[in-house]
């Protein structure tokens, strides 16, 4: 972790070291100046007067040496106040930097680098992955050693904690997303035989870079292949109620690495609250991800702006963390199991459907079962997310799930009572069809199933679970 003691610390070692290292070799270079070949020896002429040393002048006091940015002073909050009539309360400027981020931990002692109100807005600046050493440029080989000379710690960079005033144990925190500007490049990436879906399957590893065309909303993958760009967070959080250092990989209760790709402009968090104040944080920053996220990375990148407003909500139990879209309540399971997700992302989606739908008791699952819209949030990060769709108001359009290709979609299908082992047969079985039909290379097909693929969970019905995994022909163009 970096604070602005040791920043300054080390920035005096490595003054001080600097100037050692010179005065030394001022020294080496005097005492080796060779004589000048063929010259006679001359006498040593007597030592002249030495003149006596002028009366000594006061040393000027030493600076006063200030962290360039941001250590959280009420001078330093103050200036990043700043007027904006599009949002309500007050808004506050947070720039990513060493002081104001943390690589790949959450900590609930951490010291809060902006305090907020309740209603307030926030522009977050986020970096890349390891405090922006994942930029254009960067090996695979550089990307592995960042994380095994790391271990336990992600390779997210946080930007926070932002305290919210009035925020407490059993609030929750509402987390409005107003607007998502990212930077002009993004990457994705596979640890060689370490993390992922298929770790033992993928021993060697690939990055790629992408230019972002903010414009035209796509990024190109190959020549004739683009992505669509839909920026969200996939990390968002508060502050657990455990004291202590926890890696930022897995997602729970507090939200954190929850990666839901709707979770995007104008979408709003509902987040449980376990400590006073709340601390917010948010990084890992995305212009698209696929439902899976099967090779751990989606179309990572870092954000020029991620605006958001928050509001403190009391006497609203929650949880689990909600999601808010126009038109429709987005509830989350989250287990290293995803059997266990799945009864847990059920059990809010009952929540929902009796307290915010009135549906009555006896009639929760029998709605449930006929307005099963479910995908796959990831299976990547420690504990494994499912995300479920209740309609807010009558009834939403939900698409149905193909057992096998059609003109908008390849398709494979997975199924077994284990719904990780339905979910690694889905997914697997599309990595070998891009190899295939499209002609594509492993590493190339696990990376664009990571950024592009969307796997549902069919309604459960009896002990077989089914997992469709569906890739838009959209994805293929024309060439230009």
């Amino acid at each position: 972790m970096f604070n602005r003691s040791s920043v300054a610390l080390r920035r005096a070692r490595i003054l001080f070291a600097a100037g050692s290292v010179a005065a030394i070799a001022v020294s080496i270079a005097g005492a080796q100046q060779p004589a000048t070949p063929g010259a006679p020896p001359t006498a040593t002429p007597p030592p002249a007067a030495v003149p006596a040393p002028p009366a000594a002048t006061p040393a000027p006091p030493a600076p006063v040496i200030q962290p360039f940015s941001p250590a959280s002073t009420p001078e330093q909050e103050q200036l990043r106040t700043v007027p904006a009539k599009r949002y309500g309360g007050k808004t506050h400027l947070l720039p990513a930097t060493m002081e104001t981020t943390q690589w790949g931990w959450f900590n609930n002692a951490q010291p809060p680098v902006l305090h907020v109100d309740s209603g307030d807005s926030i522009v977050f600046e986020t970096m890349m992955h390891s405090h922006n050493q994942v930029v254009p440029g960067t090996t695979i080989e550089q990307i592995k050693k960042l994380r095994t000379d790391f271990p336990g710690r992600g390779p997210h960079t946080l930007t926070g904690p932002v305290y919210i005033e009035g925020a407490e144990p059993g609030d929750v925190l509402k987390v409005r997303i107003n607007k998502i500007v990212p930077r002009a490049y993004g990457t994705n990436f596979n640890v060689p035989g370490m993390f992922g879906q298929f770790p033992s399957k993928f021993p060697e590893g690939q990055v790629k870079y992408f230019y972002l065309d903010l414009d035209r909303k796509v990024a190109e993958f190959a020549p004739g292949i683009e992505i669509p760009l839909a920026p969200f967070p996939g990390t968002i959080g508060v502050a657990r109620a455990e004291p202590g250092q926890y890696s930022s990989v897995p997602p729970g209760r507090y939200a954190g690495n929850i990666d839901v790709r709707e979770l995007t402009e104008g979408a709003t968090l509902y987040v449980p609250v376990f400590v006073k104040g709340a601390l917010l944080w948010t990084g890992d920053s995305h212009a698209a991800q696929g439902n899976g996220e099967v090779n751990l990375t989606a179309l990572e990148t870092a954000y020029k702006e991620m605006n958001v407003t928050v509001d403190v909500v009391k006497s609203t139990p929650l949880e689990w963390p909600r999601i808010e879209t126009k038109d429709a309540w987005i509830t989350l399971g989250i287990d290293r199991d995803l059997n266990k997700s799945l009864d847990l992302v059920k059990a809010e989606t009952s929540k929902v459907l009796s307290g915010m739908r009135n549906v009555p008791p006896d009639q929760v699952d029998k709605v449930m079962m006929a307005t099963w819209d479910c995908r796959i949030s990831q299976v990547v990060d420690v504990n494994k997310g499912i995300h479920c769709f209740t309609a807010k108001s009558g009834a939403r359009k939900i698409e149905a799930l193909p057992e096998k290709e059609n003109k908008a979609y390849l398709v494979t299908v997975g199924k077994d009572a284990d719904l990780n082992k339905a979910m690694d047969d889905a997914s697997w079985a599309m990595i070998e069809l891009l190899q295939s039909d499209k002609k594509l290379s492993r590493l190339d097909a696990y990376s664009l199933a990571s950024m592009v693929m969307d796997c549902r969970l069919a309604a459960p019905s009896g002990a077989q679970k089914a997992v469709h995994c569906l890739l838009p022909k959209s994805t293929w163009v024309a060439s230009k």
